[in-house]
């Protein structure tokens, strides 16, 4: 398995370069990632290609199939979480979740996370290494198979840091977007980071139209070190500053993601401070209601709290909207479900 390539990950024009250096009919190229990208697990599946081709296929590619471990789902919302096992054994967790506006999906994008932050569950047990492109694709494609109906948006903000994963990810952007491929809207993808500045900068450079959410989580550089070790390298202005530059450079405004933390960035101040930043920015606010992560001491702000804080904010004509809260009877946040498996497993 080792020697052979992986088939999924790969984009139409290295498809089609594949079958020209072989001297096989181009068009065939476009028919096998076609199939690819409907969620198959064999070659013998392609129906349409000749048999002496599935095999030649078959003998130089492999093709990434994960399979379920665990489901959960929210006897609240009918969130459901999965957990899925990759092809060297290890798992990754999505959530699917249905809107009015059609089914979204929350995938991961590393096993484990450098990064760190305090009050997600996803680095706990460390950084194992990138997923590839495949294998973020498969936790759409597996899922809507799973689940029968269409998803229609896909948000990068599971276990992982996307931006620091970003070859792999601008791949996936570029593979399901594709027309023969998962077919979902550049507009109806969100990739969200902790604020890796370079990179997003860097990625102001490709034609991407997905919508960049950044995780402040604080108006100051004092509590939003202790909450993100990546702060303590990135000032909050800097932050700001890079997503104004995205913005100028794509045309696409930046959502600022805020968990909203009993005692720690709920403040009157720090509620100041915050409309000091997005009076002054294109960006748009999201508050959060934080998810309890057994591990972790920090808790959700208590209504008060959040009345006080929106109150604020309104007062200094900022806008935001509230997430809705999903998945809170389940393992729904980034990290858990995969930790409390391994944790059961070493037991």
């Amino acid at each position: 398995m080792s020697m052979k390539r992986d088939i999924k990950s790969m984009l139409l024009p290295e498809l089609t370069e594949y079958f020209k250096s072989t001297n096989q009919q181009t068009y065939r190229a476009q028919q096998v990632f076609s199939w690819v990208h409907k969620g198959i697990s064999s070659f013998s599946e392609m129906t349409n290609i000749p048999i002496a081709l599935r095999e030649k296929l078959e003998d130089e590619f492999f093709i990434s199939v994960p399979v379920l471990v665990e489901k959960q789902i929210s006897g609240i919302d009918g969130t459901v979480k999965y957990l899925w096992q990759v092809l060297d054994g290890d798992m990754v967790e999505c959530v699917l979740m249905k809107y009015s506006h059609g089914n979204s999906i929350c995938i991961s994008t590393q096993i484990g996370c450098k990064m760190g932050c305090t009050f997600c569950a996803s680095a706990i047990d460390g950084y194992k290494r990138n997923l590839h492109a495949s294998e973020m694709i498969d936790q759409v494609l597996f899922t809507q198979k799973d689940y029968g109906e269409r998803i229609s948006n896909v948000v990068l903000m599971g276990i992982g840091e996307p931006l620091d994963n970003f070859d792999n990810v601008l791949r996936f952007y570029r593979l399901v977007t594709h027309a023969d491929g998962a077919c979902i809207g550049a507009r109806h993808l969100t990739v969200s980071t902790c604020g890796i500045i370079e990179n997003i900068d860097r990625l102001a450079d490709y034609d991407v139209q997905f919508t960049l959410a950044v995780s402040l989580h604080a108006p100051d550089d004092d509590t939003r070190s202790v909450l993100m070790p990546i702060s303590r390298n990135n000032a909050v202005k800097d932050l700001l500053a890079a997503g104004e530059r995205y913005f100028k450079r794509t045309g696409r405004r930046v959502t600022y993601e805020y968990a909203m933390i009993d005692g720690v960035n709920d403040s009157p101040r720090q509620a100041e401070l915050l409309s000091e930043l997005m009076v002054n920015t294109s960006g748009h606010l999201n508050l959060i209601y934080l998810s309890n992560v057994h591990e972790c001491v920090f808790k959700s702000s208590s209504k008060e709290n959040f009345d006080i804080f929106t109150t604020a904010l309104r007062k200094n004509g900022v806008s935001y909207t509230i997430r809705r809260s999903l998945g809170c009877d389940i393992d729904a946040s980034c990290g858990q479900l995969r930790r409390r498996k391994l944790q059961h497993d070493n037991h």
